[in-house]
């Protein structure tokens, strides 16, 4: 059994989770009890969010931070992504989340370069195929490229490749809906 107190240190019973004055699991000890309390610290940080991480399109920043385009024309953009500790997950390679992002990122700024200003974007299916990871320092190739496009639908491919070897990582596909935008 393990008991919170202020006079614990917050490296024995994290506060994050351990909300109740007493915490009894049958047939675990309090050194179990209290290394799982701190992993499951570790996969939610500090549990602070600060209050602008709340606006609209904040984590697009942060994706476009970690971007630099290298080629664009219709239907295909090619951008570099440097992986930085940033975004890397505990493993030391590239945090799943962040592929997702910069893949729904670069897909719509793809689908956007064959659909026209006057409709809105909107992902409708987006899956993707972690191959394998992109380490800390890698430099990535990230390939978006149009596979069709239609009235009131795209579908877009991406592709992460390690610029040094050329080796496959990640590919995503996104399906977009092409909504006119409504005039007042």
């Amino acid at each position: 059994m393990a008991k919170s107190s202020s006079s614990s240190s917050s490296s024995e019973i994290p506060s994050l989770i351990f909300q109740s004055p007493t915490i009894q699991i049958k047939g675990i000890s309090e050194e179990d009890l209290r290394e799982t309390i701190q992993m499951f610290n570790g996969l939610t940080g500090s549990g602070q969010i600060p209050d602008d991480c709340d606006t609209k399109a904040f984590y697009s920043h942060i994706t476009r931070g970690h971007l630099r385009q290298l080629r664009r024309e219709r239907g295909r953009l090619t951008y570099l992504l440097c992986v930085k500790p940033a975004v890397s997950n505990i493993y030391g390679y590239l945090h799943g989340g962040f592929v997702a992002a910069a893949a729904e990122f670069l897909s719509i700024a793809c689908a956007r370069t064959v659909v026209g200003e006057d409709k809105k974007l909107f992902i409708g299916e987006l899956s993707i195929s972690y191959l394998s990871g992109a380490p800390e320092n890698a430099e990535v190739v990230v390939d978006a490229s149009v596979l069709r496009s239609g009235r009131s639908l795209s579908v877009v491919e991406v592709e992460f490749k390690l610029q040094k070897t050329g080796k496959l990582v990640y590919t995503a596909r996104s399906t977009l809906y092409n909504m006119p935008m409504a005039k007042l």
